[in-house]
C-alpha cells in the first residue's frame, strides 16, 4: 500500500511543477504586445504591419524577385519559425512555418550557411565542434519523437553534414523534477 502511494506521489510532483511552469508562462505571455503567429495578417499586408503584429524579425533575407523574406522565430525552445515573403512593393505574398521535415529535406550538402538561414531560419542552439572545426546548428521542432535536426557548417561556410539526432532535453537529468 505504501509503495503505491509513493509512486502516485512521485508522479504528481512533476505534474504540479509543470502546471506551475505553464501558469507562469501564460502569465508572461499575457503581457506581450505582439502575437505568437502571423495569423490574421491579410495577403498584401506590409512588412511594417507584420512587424507591428509580430515584433522585430529575427532575420531578413533578400529574395531573387527583389522582395524580402522576414524570419520570426517563435515558440518554446524555438520550435516554430515563420517566414513571411514580401514582393518588391512590400506586399505580403506568403506565410510559412518552416521548421518541418519537408523543409529539412530541401537542405543539401554544399549549401551555404546563408541558404540554410533563408530556408529554415536561425537555429535553437549553436555550438562549435573543435575536432571537426565545424559549427553545429540544432533546430528543435514539433515532432512526437525526442529528436532535433542538426546542420554542420564547415570552415568554408558550407553544409558538411545534415541529419537528426537525439535532443538532449530528453535526457533524464535535464529536468531535475
Amino acid at each position: 500500500m505504501s509503495r503505491s502511494r509513493e509512486s502516485i506521489h512521485s508522479r504528481s510532483v512533476p505534474v504540479l511543477r509543470w502546471s506551475m511552469l505553464a501558469a507562469m508562462a501564460v502569465g508572461l505571455l499575457g503581457g506581450c504586445a505582439h502575437s505568437y503567429g502571423p495569423g490574421g495578417l491579410p495577403a498584401g499586408a506590409s512588412s511594417a504591419q507584420a512587424v507591428a503584429q509580430l515584433g522585430p524579425p529575427t532575420g531578413r533575407y533578400a529574395l531573387p524577385s527583389g522582395g524580402q523574406r522576414l524570419e520570426f522565430a517563435r515558440g518554446p525552445y524555438g520550435k516554430h519559425t515563420y517566414m513571411l515573403d514580401f514582393d518588391a512593393g512590400d506586399r505580403l505574398l506568403q506565410v510559412e512555418q518552416v521548421l518541418t521535415e519537408a523543409k529539412f529535406l530541401q537542405l543539401r550538402i554544399g549549401m551555404t550557411a546563408d541558404e540554410v538561414l533563408s530556408t529554415i531560419g536561425h537555429p535553437s542552439e549553436t555550438r562549435y565542434l573543435s575536432r571537426q572545426q565545424h559549427r553545429l546548428w540544432s533546430y528543435r521542432y514539433d515532432t512526437p519523437f525526442c529528436i532535433w535536426y542538426q546542420v554542420s557548417i564547415d570552415t568554408s561556410g558550407k553544409v558538411a553534414e545534415l541529419g537528426h539526432n537525439s535532443d538532449p532535453m530528453c535526457e533524464n537529468d535535464f529536468f531535475p523534477f
